[in-house]
């Protein structure tokens, strides 16, 4: 053999170490949908400044209608998003103890009741009950929208491994801290995939809150429909997909964000 031979058969006999694995997200995916969003902002600004606009369409979109109805849509989002976190998290950590594991799939068939109503329906025995107004409503937007958090906590929690858990009681660990140091943080994106899934149906639901007196985009769908104005409708139905495809890139943010590092290697 060869001295040539000799660091051909070391680099060829020497395993190679494992390659870094790719980023998830790259900075052309992360500034993609936000370049997308506002070149259609822009463009949908820029037709309505040079369109000739009927008195009653000017009417609709005048005196800061259109900003009011974003701002009571981002309004009803967040706060919806909000009681739908403080109710279907909690509930599922505690449906995956053991004392209330029996009572699990009776809070999953009540959850799947409030989906599978249509939300146009359950928004309207809810005004027959509670009259019109923000909290029918929100009350709507939240029954709506508690399924896939809590299906997806109760999910993330029963997929760890019970290896682990029993190895975190066997070094000492309290119920609480198994709990706040093992199993919430392995089921966390779980989680957060139910949570943005959440968060998309809330703007979607949100629309509909116009039919109980709630405001939001749905006003000028509606003022378009009723009164056949193309312009109004085009300008609510572009603002709405723009808010939820914006909501949705912010939670998938979060989502990489608040990801426990350690799950990243093999994703």
């Amino acid at each position: 053999m060869t001295a040539a031979e000799i660091p051909e058969l070391e680099e060829t006999a020497a395993p190679r170490p494992p390659a870094a694995p790719g980023r998830r997200v790259t900075w052309r995916k992360l500034t993609f949908l936000p370049a997308f969003l506002i070149a259609v902002l822009l463009a949908t600004w820029l037709w309505f400044a040079q369109a000739d606009l009927d008195p009653l369409t000017e009417n609709a979109l005048s005196n800061g209608q259109v900003s009011k109805a974003l701002w009571q849509q981002v309004q009803l989002t967040v706060i919806s998003t909000f009681f739908v976190l403080i109710i279907a998290i909690p509930l599922g950590i505690v449906l995956t103890r053991r004392a209330f594991r029996k009572v699990s799939p009776v809070a999953i068939a009540v959850a799947n009741m409030g989906q599978a109503t249509p939300a146009i329906g359950l928004l309207a025995l809810l005004v027959i009950w509670l009259g019109t107004g923000t909290k029918a409503a929100l009350i709507g937007i939240v029954a709506y929208a508690v399924l896939p958090v809590l299906s997806n906590t109760i999910a993330g929690l029963k997929a760890n491994d019970p290896m682990l858990l029993e190895a975190a009681r066997g070094i000492g660990m309290s119920p609480l801290g198994v709990l706040r140091r093992v199993e919430l943080p392995l089921a966390v994106p779980l989680i957060l995939a139910g949570v943005r899934t959440a968060l998309v149906l809330n703007v979607g639901t949100a629309t509909l809150a116009t039919f109980g007196g709630g405001g939001g985009l749905g006003v000028l769908i509606t003022t378009g429909i009723t009164n056949q104005r193309m312009p109004v409708l085009i300008l609510g139905s572009i603002l709405t997909v723009t808010l939820a495809l914006l909501v949705d890139w912010l939670a998938s943010l979060a989502e990489l964000l608040l990801r426990p590092r350690g799950l990243e290697v093999g994703t």
